[in-house]
């Protein structure tokens, strides 16, 4: 008995399906989508409205020494079946004065397994910021 080659065509195209299928990556961006040149637009000395308007609502809010925002993102990417792999997570801090006006700008990330500023280069020494710093990454899920 002779198979008809135009019905292995079906099961052909079916196995390539399958075979292309897991090859395809998706990618998440969760939370706060930095907008490119956002932060440039916000000067040290600007008003708490300015950054409101320009950058949105933050994700969270924090009063340690002063009143300072939080814009929380992470990006993920999952391949076919495999588990989702962090990819980027970042954390930009607006740090106000007591007349609530810009004083400092900072945009963490996770640099060899360190919280680093890319801002002005640093990574934060201990104390209450890199506490909460380090809390944060840890809940959303830093790899």
């Amino acid at each position: 008995m002779s198979v008809r080659p135009h019905r292995l065509l079906p099961i052909a195209a079916l196995a390539l399906g399958l075979m292309l299928g897991g090859c395809f990556t998706q990618n998440y961006q969760r939370g706060y989508i930095l907008a490119e040149g956002a932060l440039e637009q916000i000067p040290l000395g600007a008003p708490q409205e300015q950054v409101l308007i320009t950058l949105g609502t933050p994700s969270t809010v924090a009063t340690v020494s002063a009143e300072l925002f939080y814009y929380i993102s992470k990006r993920t990417e999952q391949t076919s079946f495999l588990p989702e792999t962090t990819t980027d997570q970042r954390v930009v801090a607006v740090y106000f004065d007591k007349n609530r006006r810009v004083q400092r700008l900072a945009n963490y990330g996770i640099q060899d397994g360190k919280v680093f500023d890319s801002v002005s280069r640093t990574t934060p020494t201990g104390g209450q910021e890199l506490n909460y710093l380090t809390y944060v990454f840890k809940i959303f899920g830093a790899k």
